[in-house]
């Protein structure tokens, strides 16, 4: 469930950010999460429309983007997108589509980023 606690550091940052730019309202979010970031995103799209409630952030709409996984292969050399495996477990395996090999560098997927954040601000 480590789900809620990084949901409650995003919406801290969002609304820290949009205090910051003197908001009134925050109206959307996009949050990237990576296929490799052991995050649910419909888990973590829930948790930031309940933990936003009674903030600047209550009526945001939250939108999450999948970052794809992409690797680069020690073996034969390959760089580009790669897919895990799927299994429900906490160490998911990935691959290299072209040779199979297991031993890669994984250079995208693993993070959970605050892409962009709209607000509203007060007229001037």
């Amino acid at each position: 469930m480590h789900e809620l606690s990084m949901t409650a550091g995003i919406l801290k940052a969002v609304i820290s950010n949009a205090e910051e730019n003197d908001a009134t309202e925050v109206t959307e979010v996009i949050v990237e999460i990576g296929k490799l970031a052991l995050l649910n995103p419909e888990q973590v799209k829930f948790m930031l429309d309940v933990l936003s409630e009674d903030t600047i952030a209550k009526d945001a709409k939250f939108v999450m983007e999948e970052i794809p996984i992409e690797i680069k292969c020690k073996e034969c050399g390959y760089i580009g997108e790669a897919d895990n495996d799927d299994l429900d477990h906490y160490a998911p395996m990935v691959e290299c589509p072209k040779c199979e090999n297991k031993l890669i560098e994984i250079t995208n997927g693993k993070d959970c980023i605050v892409k962009n954040i709209i607000i509203e601000k007060p007229d001037d």
